[in-house]
């Protein structure tokens, strides 16, 4: 029998998992699928924006992905692996524990850099974060406190940070949400972000979105700065490499992505900073039976950066679809074919939902990188109904297992 071992289960691990068990139905007795995660549960992460305004509870957006798997014939064991070693097919668990795999999927995700700024860390209690769960609840009761005894909020994203679509929706979602409480006229709101410009989002902008980015901050009285790079965090203030200091009573930083420890640990297969070097089909370009997928992919930008760095985004879209295309390939492998299916990150198309505070802004793009054929952005400034579907439609799908719909 052979092996076909993934570690992650989120977006790109569980689809990789149910799409391959799903292509492999028939010849379940010549293949064993085993997914290796500390999480049991699949975590619908795009929604952490709203947990600390209270819209969402970690339970809303979460599920025991264990009844799935059994349903499927799939293997789970519910631990952090610590490294792997690909020269012997391995998977080292904790206590030296050895999996044996044919395919390998890597689908880790990613392990956020605090340690870029001097305090940015969680234990610091300086700077909040929404990217994992316990740090979203965290950030609820900051935000209560903040209500209480209003002052001036900072949101935005370090340098080198590449996930700043979630930190504009978190901004957006302060910004409604104070309102709400009428405490919004004693709170001066700031926006800061390593990208050039207002909407670049890490992958050159989209016609016209800088423009339209442009007038949600002047219509929210929100003060951006673009092009930031910050040098020192104390407790009331951040000042900037500029030497601008900005005052604070609650801030919200997004810091750099890397790779997961695990990832770190198997040096053979990733860059410097823990992410797997694929070719077009996700495969390894080190060893051919190693896939990755979702954020543990290195994806380099496509444009050169000329002064504060920045990265590129992984969202949940890409995730799904890198899961889905390396499921195609390892079961085009396993049956022989030679042709696998390529597409690279930049071609994926943009497809995304953000939200701007009980609005959203549609984004579609035929690539995620230029040159695009098609691009566009149309707000919805009525509601955030496209966002709210996007959920609750991941959501269902992945309950059932439908890993194989869009």
């Amino acid at each position: 029998m052979k092996n076909i071992v993934i570690l992650g289960s989120n977006f790109a691990g569980f689809t990789a998992a149910l799409r391959l068990a799903r292509k492999l139905k028939r010849k379940r007795d010549e293949f064993k699928i085993t997914v290796v995660s500390p999480s049991r549960d699949f975590l619908y992460v795009p929604s952490l924006i709203w947990v600390p305004f209270g819209r969402r509870k970690i339970n809303d957006i979460k599920f025991d992905l264990r009844p799935l798997f059994i349903k499927n014939n799939i293997e789970f064991i519910q631990k952090a692996a610590e490294r792997v070693d690909p020269d012997n097919n391995v998977v080292i668990l904790p206590d030296n524990e050895k999996l044996k795999y044919d395919y390998l999927v890597v689908a880790t995700g990613v392990k956020m850099n605090f340690d870029i700024i001097k305090g940015l860390r969680p234990e610091d209690n300086m700077i909040q974060n929404i990217v994992i769960p316990k740090l979203a609840n965290k950030t609820l009761n900051a935000f209560e406190e903040l209500v209480k005894d209003p002052g001036p909020v900072i949101v935005g994203a370090t340098q080198s940070a590449s996930c700043m679509g979630a930190a504009y929706e978190y901004l957006f979602n302060m910004d409604k949400e104070l309102r709400t409480r009428k405490v919004r006229d004693k709170v001066t709101l700031y926006w800061i972000t390593p990208e050039p410009y207002l909407g670049n989002f890490g992958i050159d902008g989209m016609p016209g979105g800088e423009g339209m980015l442009k007038m949600f901050m002047k219509l929210y009285n929100i003060k951006w700065i673009v092009d930031a790079s910050i040098e020192t965090i104390e407790e009331d203030k951040i000042i900037l490499k500029s030497g601008e200091v900005l005052p604070y009573k609650m801030a919200m930083l997004m810091p750099p992505f890397e790779g997961a420890d695990v990832m770190k640990r198997s040096k053979k297969l990733v860059d410097a900073k823990g992410f797997v070097e694929t070719n077009a089909a996700y495969q390894s370009i080190y060893y051919d039976n190693v896939f990755a997928a979702g954020l543990a992919v290195k994806v380099a930008p496509p444009f050169e950066i000329k002064n504060t760095p920045f990265g590129v985004p992984k969202t949940g879209y890409p995730s799904d679809v890198t899961g889905k295309i390396v499921a195609e390939n390892i079961f085009r492998l396993i049956t022989g074919k030679k042709k696998m299916v390529e597409k690279e990150w930049g071609r994926i198309p943009a497809l995304c939902v953000m939200d701007a505070g009980r609005k959203e802004v549609y984004l579609v793009a035929n690539h995620l990188f230029k040159p695009r054929q098609f691009a566009i952005m149309l707000p919805n400034i009525f509601n955030d109904f496209g966002k709210v579907l996007l959920e609750k439609y991941f959501l269902w799908k992945n309950r059932h297992g439908y890993a194989w719909l869009p």
